[in-house]
């Protein structure tokens, strides 16, 4: 007969029940032997401090908590690895709630999307050492004087402001190699394009970051299109661009990898065109105190 010493060694022994990833909580799902060691391996002995970062900023967003935990963990690991920091104040990388219907259950699920911000393309555009210039900003009322589309000739006019109102906003690099790249978006183009991207019901309705700050959602949109068409990408940059605006998941190698497009990909914009007759507003100086050029 077994006695009580026995039946414990062999309770010791009994490998214990494994629950499924997704079923557990934010916290528990962090203290993974699985997700720390991804944390680990990526940033080392900032592992702790930026997990504890995660839990302090889903702790603070009521909504974001309601989101799906393994979503949540995914899209911070995904910024880890881009050694991006997602504090909202910082603007590099964004943790962005969203409700998405799953296909198979025909249910309503919350869940997390990755978004990189425009600071943080400019991040990582710097880390790569091929750009000498880098910018994007708003074109307001007055300081737009002159643009062709064709062969990218900008008059900006610095001093010619006459409103507060937005009219565009205008994206520049230049190369190491010389290479020079100017892309000019009227507001309307911008909105077109959230518009056609937003995954809510009401497609007019601003939501997310689009709410909280319109012109650095509307700036990312302009260098991404910039970059990802005519710049150089680094292997992480190329990362970045894949992984923006998705959800992703990791899977159980620690391997991390795109669950659904959140949104589309951005339509071609001919910039030979006409887009709109009432619009043909122009742009110039190219640079501001907040984004200085890289490197002189």
């Amino acid at each position: 007969m077994a006695t009580n010493e026995s039946l414990k060694n062999q309770l010791a022994e009994k490998p214990q029940k494994q629950v499924a990833p997704g079923q557990l909580g934010l916290k528990a799902l962090m203290n993974t032997p699985t997700m720390r060691k991804k944390f680990e391996e990526v940033l080392h002995d900032n592992a702790n401090a930026f997990m504890s970062n995660v839990m302090t900023l889903v702790s603070n967003d009521s909504y974001l908590a309601d989101s799906e935990p393994m979503s949540i963990m995914s899209g911070a690991l995904t910024a880890a690895t881009l050694n991006l920091g997602l504090d909202k104040n910082l603007g590099y990388a964004y943790l962005v709630p969203f409700n998405s219907k799953n296909k198979q259950t025909g249910k309503w699920e919350k869940k997390a999307q990755f978004m990189l911000g425009y600071k943080g393309y400019i991040q990582l555009a710097q880390r790569s050492g091929k750009y000498k210039a880098l910018n994007v900003i708003e074109v307001y009322e007055g300081e737009l004087k002159s643009w062709n589309r064709l062969t990218e000739e900008f008059e900006f006019d610095p001093n010619g402001r006459t409103s507060d109102e937005v009219i565009g906003y205008v994206g520049y690099f230049e190369l190491l190699n010389g290479f020079k790249k100017t892309v000019y978006w009227t507001k309307q183009e911008i909105e077109a394009h959230r518009i056609a991207n937003n995954k809510d019901r009401d497609k007019t309705k601003l939501s997310g970051v689009w709410a909280s700050d319109y012109n650095a959602m509307a700036r990312k949109t302009v260098l991404r299109n910039l970059l990802s068409k005519w710049g150089i990408l680094s292997i992480e940059m190329q990362e970045a661009t894949t992984s923006d605006e998705r959800v992703q998941r990791v899977q159980e190698d620690g391997s991390i990898i795109a669950e659904t497009e959140v949104e589309e990909d951005i339509p071609e914009r001919k910039e030979a065109e006409v887009i709109s007759e009432e619009n043909k507003d122009v742009q110039t100086g190219l640079f501001d105190a907040s984004n200085p050029p890289l490197n002189k």
